[in-house]
């Protein structure tokens, strides 16, 4: 199927943030667009609003009429719905074109110059980086991200002179493997997804195969020293980046320091500034619009990217200070004298550690108070002990129960097994439930929260800053 041919597109798992980018896409070319999704949300409600048609129901009686051709209706699902949903089934079993989400972002973005970021980690605000740099400088672009770009309140941009497309790369369930990258980068491939990829071989593999379906007129960029080992085609250049250059780093041989990296780094009073060093190009005193440490290297990346695709330097500096960065991802809520609220979509270990490390290095001598909502049993099952690890970082910690998403609950995973690992004294296990009362409670001592997990924690945020807010 010709999917610019097609008058129709239906959203199986609709409110994903994925979907919500396509659903805002087809919308823009004027298709009809309807769907289900589990649960109404902020943004299904804004997709509503756009002109989507969104239901909560799985029941197939509520697809609108305009979307049961199978000759005009494409049919667009998340591999987050169960196989035997009704309304999926529906449409398998009468001849409907049935595409994975990824598969229809492929289709759309393959005729372009794709710039694909891929990572376990920072993906997300690397390319919503990226994609603000272009789209305020003169080389433009268009992007499809996986968080709402505070800067323009979308995660759909489109330009009507450019062909350049910032994609954010899901690994989950391959789906990175329909791109056809120009330029790519690799924030990390630490183990994730193991439900998926059965071993940690076989999910760096999949980072393997992505660096091999890279154009041979384009270019890697790697953050130096993860574990993949590139298959690039003939042509294809390969770059390295890393944060802030280190005194190891600059005691190798020079063929091994990394091609784009950051120095002079300056922190202090809830600002970073740092000066981009690459081939042939440096750009002194570059403002991080996200002032936390790990976004350093984030930026690193987002500025090589940009500078190879023509934005000039004055045009970055002037980006990064003002990019305000994606929803969820280091997002300040209350910034007082007497009480920090950030909320952050960290989900894996690593991720953890670098969010907690880099709010403890710019609040230091302050109290961090995490607050932390597992997200499926079997992440939890399989890094239990790493998660332990990073939440102990803190200074005190609340943890919630998990947050199974699409999983079934695994006997014995629980948030406990958790909670008895993690070796500082302050910390509480209780229910989801319980939090508000738990804040209201304890808001007097409270100084820097930090709220993170990728599940529903984020409805949550929101009633803490209200008790918060009040603190004297």
């Amino acid at each position: 199927m010709d999917i610019n041919n097609i008058t129709a597109v239906y959203f199986v798992g609709a409110g994903g943030i994925g979907m919500s980018a396509l659903i805002r896409y087809f919308l823009s070319k004027g298709k009809k667009v309807a769907g289900y999704d589990k649960t109404p949300s902020g943004l299904t409600e804004q997709l509503n609003y756009e002109g989507a048609v969104i239901h909560y129901e799985d029941n197939v009686d509520l697809i609108p009429d305009d979307f049961t051709d199978p000759a005009k209706t494409l049919v667009v699902y998340t591999p987050a719905v169960p196989e035997a949903h009704s309304e999926l089934c529906y449409f398998r079993g009468n001849g409907f074109e049935v595409m994975k989400r990824a598969r229809v972002l492929g289709e759309i973005t393959n005729c372009n110059r794709g710039l694909c970021v891929a990572g376990t980690h920072g993906k997300t605000t690397t390319s919503s980086m990226i994609a603000h740099l272009l789209k305020q400088s003169h080389v433009d672009c268009n992007a499809f991200l996986g968080g709402i770009l505070k800067n323009y309140d979308s995660n759909l941009m489109l330009s009507a002179k450019s062909d350049l497309t910032v994609i954010e790369a899901d690994e989950f369930d391959r789906s990175f493997h329909w791109l056809k990258p120009y330029m790519a980068v690799i924030t990390a491939a630490d183990p994730d997804h193991l439900d998926i990829y059965g071993t940690p071989e076989a999910y760096r593999e999949s980072f393997e195969h992505f660096t091999s379906l890279i154009r041979p007129d384009g270019c890697l960029i790697m953050k130096q020293g993860i574990n993949v080992t590139p298959r690039l085609q003939e042509g294809v250049k390969l770059y390295t980046y890393t944060g802030e250059l280190s005194i190891v780093n600059c005691q190798l041989s020079i063929s091994k320091v990394p091609d784009f990296y950051a120095e002079n780094v300056r922190i202090g009073n809830g600002e970073i500034f740092f000066d981009f060093v690459g081939p042939d190009v440096r750009i002194p005193d570059i403002q991080l619009g996200v002032p936390v440490k790990v976004n350093i290297e984030n930026g690193v990346a987002a500025i090589a990217l940009a500078w190879l695709n023509g934005a000039t330097p004055e045009e970055i500096k002037h980006g990064m200070a003002t990019f305000a960065g994606p929803r969820r991802r280091f997002d300040f809520h209350l910034k007082k004298d007497n009480i920090v609220l950030i909320d952050d979509y960290a989900h894996h270990p690593a991720e953890l550690k670098a969010s907690i490390l880099s709010v403890k290095e710019l609040y230091a001598g302050r109290k961090v108070t995490g607050i932390f909502q597992p997200h499926l049993y079997t992440r939890t099952r399989d890094f239990a002990a790493d998660f332990a690890a990073s939440l102990s970082l803190l200074d005190e910690l609340i943890l919630l129960d998990i947050y199974p998403a699409r999983e079934e609950p695994i006997p014995g995973v629980t948030s406990q097994i958790i909670f008895d690992a993690v070796t500082i004294p302050g910390k509480r296990l209780i229910r989801k439930e319980e939090l508000l009362d738990v804040v209201s409670a304890e808001a007097g001592r409270l100084d820097v929260v930090l709220m993170l997990g990728a599940g529903n924690i984020e409805l949550l945020v929101e009633p803490v800053k209200q008790i918060l807010d009040k603190k004297e």
